[in-house]
């Protein structure tokens, strides 16, 4: 391959990792902005919410369409706009003043999150030659799991800072600084946007979309850009056979009708899904997400939690460099199977951790909805309650044997609550934390702002009934805070879960998405399995602190473990494997007939 082949799928590889570090970035920037925002906005419980959640519906609406985006306007033209909607909601974001251009930022990050995650494995896919292939959508993979250790360190950055002007003693000059740190957090976000966007200009376009556009000249010209003349001819001819063979089997108008149920389409598309939906449901979304409270309730103190979840980011980013150099030796199978394989020991390790000391739990919903109904019965129904070891002690006692039980030990205590249809957990508060502020359950941290919000929340809600009903404490849950030793347990139990999602699912799930899918329905099929790969996380993501709060950590993370037996089942059994094979090979191949000897 000549030098300027070599030069080009190098710079292909760089722009689909700056995709994948925007995806990162997308994920994990407003993780360390949120305290700073909340302290210094003036938004309440609701308005917040939604900010944040601004991201996964704008996620969600152009997930939905990205596919026949994508079949519209071209492959790189959609990477582009992608781009500049990331590059746009930045400045919206970090000058905004209130709560609309807030959640306009917010929202224009989901649609640049939800098209990227589509359109750049898509592109790989289809770009990229089959003994590279593997190689560039885990360098997307990579760089993705670099935006989300750039956005640990940079709030982990701003907490020191911030921590400092503390100490001075001058409120003015903390909330100020505090509004600084939120508003550079997102600032810092916006060269690898710019690099973006520059860099989908210069790539071409995929020669498998210009193929299927009538432009045959345009795609074998595009495939010269990162192959020998000679692979470029060979694949060129591949695609003509499988255009022919297409037509051929779609002569008459019914058999159009038909073709998309047929073996070829449909076994790729429910494996597509299925593994998608597998990956989300390893809680992987939700590990990192609530990485520190989990740390937190393990028994770290609040900076060594602070510190487990950068290192658990690292040990993110570093295993994902195996992956890349694994993915075309060893094959996707494989590495699903081991991944899925090492997930499921270290979740079934992590809730036997946790099951240690859960099973010491005690409920003292009865004592905390008796605070409610003395004190706040006309007060807006709501509950302020610091917990530090009096008032541990005052609701250990109320909880008869079990609660005297555990009264000589530091405890953690989360509340369970619902306003009508609507339920929410507080964050976990621990008696030996001397510096927390209370716990505050109000409304606004319930029930959602408006009926888009509350969709999403639960449908079958009722939003007018939930803003009159009253305040009612469906568990309060004291449990012994583990020691120290425990929790770094959990850490390096997490920091494996970690390693093994890394090396296998991590990367592999972005290739299941894009190989596996026929050409014809490449696009619309990687938008509705992403789509449901969304739906699971958000489901997962609702149900989870409920869960956890209810009946502990180790239930939820037996959950997860059970969830990736399913996946160990589907990469050992169903799935085939891939490793250098061209898309019309593989194509080929779930028409029925065997995956031929590749020739690259």
């Amino acid at each position: 391959m000549s030098h300027d082949k070599a030069v080009y799928n190098r710079f292909l590889l760089l722009v689909a990792g700056l995709g994948g570090l925007l995806y990162g970035v997308d994920v994990g920037i407003i993780a360390g902005a949120l305290p700073y925002l909340e302290a210094t906005s003036g938004l309440n419980a609701g308005q917040l919410s939604t900010v944040v959640a601004a991201v996964l519906l704008g996620s969600v609406i152009s997930t939905l369409f990205a596919g026949a985006l994508a079949d519209w306007i071209g492959r790189k033209p959609l990477m582009i706009v992608s781009g500049m909607l990331f590059v746009c909601s930045i400045p919206i974001i970090a000058l905004s003043q209130g709560y609309n251009s807030l959640v306009l930022g917010r929202l224009l990050q989901g649609i640049s999150a939800g098209l990227i995650g589509v359109v750049v494995p898509l592109y790989l896919a289809e770009c990229l030659a089959a003994t590279t292939r593997g190689k560039g959508t885990a360098i997307f993979q990579w760089l993705l799991t670099l935006g989300i250790v750039t956005a640990a360190l940079v709030g982990m950055y701003f907490s020191f800072r911030v921590g400092k002007v503390a100490r001075l003693g001058d409120p003015a000059r903390l909330f100020a600084f505090k509004d600084t740190a939120w508003r550079s957090i997102f600032w810092v976000s916006l060269p690898p946007g710019i690099l973006f966007v520059i860099g989908s200009f210069m790539v071409s376009e995929s020669p498998r979309w210009l193929f299927r556009r009538g432009e045959r000249d345009a795609a074998y010209s595009a495939l010269l850009r990162s192959r020998t003349e000679d692979q470029a001819k060979v694949e060129l001819a591949e695609m003509d056979q499988a255009a022919a063979a297409e037509k051929a089997k779609s002569a008459t108008g019914a058999a159009v009708r038909e073709s998309l149920l047929r073996r070829k389409y449909v076994i790729p598309f429910v494996l597509a899904c299925v593994i998608l939906a597998c990956n989300q449901a390893t809680g992987v979304n939700s590990i990192i997400g609530y990485n520190t409270n989990i740390l937190l309730q393990s028994g770290l103190s609040d900076l060594e939690a602070h510190w487990g979840y950068v290192l658990f980011t690292i040990v993110n980013f570093l295993t994902t460099i195996g992956s890349v150099m694994l993915v075309d030796r060893k094959g996707r199978k494989f590495l699903l199977s081991v991944g899925s394989a090492g997930i499921i020991v270290a979740l079934v390790c992590t809730g036997l951790l946790f099951r240690r000391t859960e099973k010491l739990r005690v409920d003292s919903r009865d004592a905390v909805q008796a605070m409610v109904d003395a004190n706040y019965a006309d007060a807006g129904q709501k509950l302020t309650l610091l917990y530090d070891d009096m008032t541990a002690d005052a609701l250990l006692a109320a909880s008869g044997d079990a609660g005297k039980a555990i009264s000589d030990r530091p405890t953690s205590l989360v509340v369970i609550y619902s306003y009508g249809d609507f339920r929410a957990a507080t964050k976990v508060a621990r008696s030996d934390d001397y510096v927390a502020t209370p716990i505050e359950i109000t409304r606004d941290s319930c029930v959602p702002a408006n009926k888009v919000v509350a969709f999403f929340s639960n449908p079958f809600a009722d939003l007018d009934a939930a803003r009159r009903a009253p305040l009612k404490i469906d568990d309060a849950l004291i449990t012994p805070v583990p020691s120290t030793h425990n929790g770094w347990l959990v850490a390096i139990s997490l920091f494996v879960f970690m390693a093994f999602f890394a090396i296998g699912p991590g990367v592999c799930v972005w290739l299941a998405l894009s190989e596996l899918m026929p050409t014809r329905i490449r696009s619309n099929g990687m938008s509705i399995a992403l789509l449901i790969n969304q739906a699971v996380s958000t489901g997962i993501a609702a149900m989870f602190l409920p869960t956890v709060g209810k009946h502990g950590y180790s239930a939820m993370f037996f959950g997860f473990a059970g969830c990736t037996v399913i996946y160990f089942i589907t990469a050992t059994v169903f799935l085939p494997e891939t490793k250098g094979k061209t898309l019309e090979e593989i194509e080929a191949y779930f028409e029925g007939t065997a995956l031929p000897a590749s020739s690259r």
